[in-house]
């Protein structure tokens, strides 16, 4: 057992300064005002710098030209004052101390409030086995969250956590562990202080945390880091929100890919039409027509690996059956005809038997055993398999000539990454990285990030402008910068439908804001009528909305399956679809601020401690609060209000005060759902299809009680334009003085497709006595049939105490006023 105990040298570095102690060596980082590096390692001297996972450095790396969306940065200065028992080193938020003997490491904001406090006399171990860990003190206020894809409730205080991808088809939602996800970061929130920090720890070999389960009576309360190898390569972030938080991670990790848009539509799915002996691409496109049959709208099908299945029964990446798609090309043709986009699945791994298993064994492009001489083989799906090594360029490159011969020539630019957790149980197998050779255990987590990377560049190259959409079950920190991903092969229960709330909210957390679940669950028998509406009524709040089932009473789970509940299902999908723009904003406001789509209670509103330990609640955005039904046979529903705003029922408009605790009743439709005030909810309530239709009435929902924002962002969804400045970025501001005012200031070249603007001001005590667009003065009706027949104008709807106002779009910059003046009818 090797522990840090003496600093016995201290050597200033360019922008950085180095430590050396008894047993190791430390370099440390000032990033910048809030975000430090602390680098440890127990050999002779630093690894290279070589990391396919950070977007932020302040250093030169080995992977900066494979890293196209790197950003370089200066550190600051990192002088330091000797205090005799500690140095200090400062930033205009931060302290950092460290102690000489016994060494460790806390960090305090500038008031001296103490943010991280290393474990003296155990800070930093590596044990006999080479395993190295970091022990950090814990209070009982403290809150832990993130994590990546963990199971169970949000706070995981008192949790033992592994990082390591592993295909846990069927798992447990509340206690499973690990799942698909490896992302050793986490957020600290201390209650007393309202302090967010976070620690990102840069190291991809399996690991794990312990946040208290461990406990010994000789030193103060502590949970630790354990890394099997590599280094303590540390990021330490300060907030003080737990929104900065998250931003400065996805600083350093990457932000969420922007998507396409018709990525937020409904995206059918099952296993069960692939698996058909013949003609499946007739099932789907069947699928699609029923779909527009009963009024639901549908953007797309995820293609299960059946399509890929040879004689003998077995899957083959690349491999089209034409029993099952006899002229794929056509097939894809006829699904864009209908509004549809096409999402093969594609998997890493290839069978031994695999037609195209040769080719790749002869060009070197699988992971090799430890001798380096063959190809390393390992327990897969369908026997014996090989796996691509997407840290060898010669792997990357043959797959993406396979990748763009057999989908991307054909039209397909959605790929879904599957089964891609690289489960090779030979830790000393060897992957290329990059012509150094590494073995796998320090790498696994990586291949998925990799595999999403690739196909990326592949339809880069082979489709120019497209803008791809990438979906990955497996990933490590940075994913988000590239795919889309889900919580992998759930259960089908109401239990699983609960819990994967937190999963999917943790990983929001964790940086990675485009996902969701596999709605109805996918593995089980099929979902009791009642399960499968509330599952559907969860799921359209999900970034992917996918229906998807591999059932085991050999049904398959489609938005029809209960005839007497199609209504809900229908109402609650279009519900959806009205959401878009919301969404898409949404998902913009993440590719550049880092932001969760779905929020976690305690994300907008750590002032209240009744959120702390909010599960399964959820904020959509800054304005909207979701309260599904999660419990079977419902008849009520008890949400919790956070303080500090006014809440209004989506469905009755009815006002509620912050900081209290209310009981709704529900029945098998109900969508519990409130706006907060200040809200501003753009809708398109004629969408039926992101492909082919065009948003050309935009309506506005906005509570204007007290002053807020909010981008609206449009493109056209499908191509990169919006990188070169082809984009609309319109901020509404809301300002509530005397009137109301709500400006329009817009950036960008793109040519909005909205002609009509319909805005619905939730109106708080007063009907208004006035509208004014642009100081011109729009006509009131009393007669809403009237306003309807009207290009423009107002009225109010005292039933759900909201002013209607209409009016053509402007292109320019424009203002609303709305004048809430008291008209006296007596005195004139």
């Amino acid at each position: 057992m090797r522990v840090s105990r003496k600093l016995v040298q201290t050597i200033p570095g360019d922008r950085y300064v180095d430590l050396v102690t008894d047993v190791s060596k430390y370099r440390i980082y000032l990033m910048n005002d809030h975000v430090i590096r602390i680098r440890c390692t127990f050999d002779e001297q630093f690894a290279e710098e070589a990391s396919y996972t950070l977007t932020m450095t302040a250093w030169e790396d080995k992977m900066d030209a494979m890293m196209e969306d790197r950003r370089r940065v200066e550190a600051l200065p990192a002088l330091y004052e000797d205090r005799g028992t500690h140095l200090l080193l400062r930033t205009n938020a931060l302290r950092v101390l460290i102690h000489k003997e016994p060494f460790a490491i806390d960090i305090t904001d500038a008031d001296g409030r103490v943010l991280h406090e290393d474990l003296k006399e155990r800070s930093y171990v590596k044990d006999k086995q080479g395993r190295l860990y970091h022990y950090s003190t814990m209070k009982d206020e403290d809150y832990y969250y993130g994590f990546g894809e963990k199971s169970g409730h949000l706070n995981k205080k008192k949790r033992r956590l592994r990082m390591h991808n592993v295909d846990t088809i069927g798992y447990d939602s509340e206690h499973t562990d690990p799942l698909y996800k490896h992302i050793p970061f986490y957020i600290k929130f201390h209650g007393p202080t309202q302090a967010a920090t976070g620690l990102f720890y840069h190291n991809s070999h399996e690991s794990a945390f312990d946040m208290g389960c461990e406990r010994s009576g000789y030193w103060n309360k502590y949970s630790y880091f354990c890394a099997d190898g590599g280094e303590l390569d540390l990021f330490f972030m300060y907030g003080p929100q737990i929104k900065d938080v998250v931003r400065y991670y996805t600083d350093l990790t990457g932000k969420t890919i922007l998507p396409t848009q018709y990525s937020l539509g409904y995206m059918g799915s099952t296993m069960y039409y692939t698996e058909l002996d013949r003609d499946s691409d007739k099932a789907i496109l069947s699928f699609m027509d029923r779909c527009r049959a009963e009024g639901i709208p549908c953007d797309g099908f995820f293609m299960s690996s059946g399509y890929t299945t040879g004689e003998d029964g077995k899957r083959y990446v690349f491999n089209w059956n034409h029993d099952r798609f006899p002229d794929p090309q056509r097939f894809i043709e006829q699904m864009r005809s209908k509004g549809a986009a096409l999402a093969p699945n594609i998997k890493p791994g290839m069978l031994l038997t695999h037609p195209l298993y040769r080719s790749f064994d002869e060009a070197g492009a699988y992971i090799r055993d430890e001798s380096g001489e063959q190809s390393q083989t390992d327990r897969y799906w369908g026997g014996q398999a090989s796996f691509v090594d997407f840290t060898n360029p010669k792997g990357r490159q043959l797959w993406k000539e396979h990748l763009i011969a057999s989908f991307i020539d054909l039209g397909v630019t959605a790929i879904w990454n599957d089964n891609n957790e690289y489960e090779i149980n030979n830790p000393d197998a060897l992957c290329d990285y990059e012509g150094e050779k590494k073995h796998i255990s320090a790498l696994r987590p990586l291949l998925p990030n990799l595999m999403a990377h690739t196909a990326k560049e592949a339809i880069a190259e082979a489709a120019p402008g497209t803008r791809p959409y990438l979906v990955s079950r497996a990933g490590f920190a940075g994913i988000q910068r590239y795919a889309q991903t889900w919580a992998g092969d759930n259960s089908t229960s109401w239990h699983s439908l609960k819990f994967n709330v937190p999963v999917i909210l943790g990983m929001g957390l964790s940086g990675v804001a485009n996902q969701g679940c596999d709605i109805g669950g996918f593995f089980g028998p099929a979902p009791e009528p009642e399960l499968f509406v509330r599952w559907v009524q969860n799921g359209i709040f999900q970034p992917r909305f996918s229906i998807h089932s591999c059932n085991t009473d050999n049904t398959v789970t489609e938005p029809w399956m209960y005839p007497s509940c199609t209504p809900y299902v229908r109402e609650a999908i279009r519900l959806r679809y009205r959401l878009v723009p919301y969404f898409y904003s949404l998902l913009h406001e993440a590719s550049v601020e880092g932001s969760p789509v779905m929020r976690p209670m305690v994300y907008e509103f750590q002032q209240d401690p009744a959120t702390w330990e909010e599960s399964f609640d959820f904020m959509l955005g800054r304005s909207l609060l979701v309260a599904n039904v999660l419990e079977k046979g419902a008849e009520t529903r008890t949400v919790y209000l956070p303080e500090g705003c006014e809440w209004i029922d989506w469905h009755t408009r009815e006002r509620y005060a912050g900081g209290q605790t209310i009981r709704k009743p529900v029945a098998i439709h109900s969508i519990p759902m409130f706006i907060r005030s200040g809200a501003i909810i753009p809708l398109a309530p004629h969408l039926q299809n992101i492909h082919q239709d065009r948003v050309e009435e935009l309506h506005l929902l906005i509570e204007p009680s007290e002053n807020a924002s909010f981008v609206l962002y449009e493109d056209d969804g499908v191509t990169n334009r919006y990188q070169n400045g082809d984009y609309l970025t319109t901020t509404i501001s809301v300002e509530t003085q005397r009137n109301t005012v709500i400006s329009f200031t817009k950036e960008g070249a793109y040519p909005s497709t909205v002609k009509r603007v319909v805005m619905e001001l939730v109106c708080k005590h007063i009907a208004p006595v006035g509208v004014m667009l642009q100081g011109r003065k729009l006509p009131m009706f009393l007669d809403p049939s009237k306003w309807e027949a009207a290009e423009e104008g107002w009225y109010y709807d005292l039933e759900r105490t909201s002013a209607k106002i209409k009016y053509k779009n402007c292109e320019s910059d424009y203002e609303v006023t709305v004048n809430f003046d008291v008209k006296d009818l007596i005195s004139i």
